[in-house]
């Protein structure tokens, strides 16, 4: 079994969409021999890399609401994520563009270690989510892939660079070419598909299922 998914750092859901199914990929005993191919999807590619608004203003201004219903919306999100034990503060999140993470993960990616990549696509939720740092602070991203593993001067390299920006795009376009609109999108076998931060429940029978069609 083999699933792509398209998802973006600065996406509640996605995290929440990758931290169910990984939990019934483990159900299952099948989380050492799936391969989880991360698909670069920028939900805002335009956003800047500095910014002065807080996520309220930011959540306001992009879903035309006031700053107390977006906040009302923050809280419900930072909610569904508690409800399946996966904290976050998103009202803290800065809301800046996200593209350096997405050329990380690509150039994790290149070297072939998927066990690398899931800590890696996990610390950067928790950079962006819980640690409210800005994703685009080359310092913070450093010392974060540091923790899992990665050499300072190799993180650097990349960050200093637009290396890896290609892959990012061609992610891009492939979520284009087949009408995706949101994220997270997961993609088994390249047939089957599960859109949004669906219930464990659905991750799991949707796997039970593929399985079995696949023995």
């Amino acid at each position: 079994m083999e699933i792509q998914y398209w998802a973006d750092i600065a996406c509640p859901y996605c995290y929440m969409g990758i931290t169910q199914l990984q939990r019934a990929l483990k159900e299952l005993k099948i989380a050492d021999q799936t391969p989880l191919k991360f698909m670069s999807f920028q939900l805002d590619p335009t956003l800047s890399t500095t910014t002065d608004l807080s996520m309220t203003e930011y959540y306001a201004k992009t879903h035309q609401l006031t700053k107390q219903e977006a906040a009302t919306q923050i809280q419900k999100i930072d909610q569904l994520a508690a409800d399946i034990d996966l904290p976050i503060k998103m009202e803290n999140a800065i809301p800046v563009n996200t593209l350096a993470a997405h050329r990380l993960i690509k150039y994790i990616e290149s070297l072939n270690d998927q066990a690398l990549l899931n800590k890696a696509v996990k610390r950067l939720y928790q950079l962006y989510f819980n640690d409210n740092e800005s994703i685009t602070d080359y310092e913070a991203l450093t010392v974060a892939m540091n923790e899992i593993g990665l050499p300072v001067a190799d993180v650097k390299k990349v960050l200093e660079s637009n290396q890896y920006e290609d892959e990012v795009r061609k992610n891009e376009r492939r979520a284009f070419m087949i009408g995706m609109q949101s994220a997270p999108l997961f993609v088994i076998n390249n047939k089957y598909s599960i859109t949004g931060a669906q219930p464990y429940e659905v991750f799991l029978e949707a796997l039970k299922k593929v399985k079995n069609t696949t023995k």
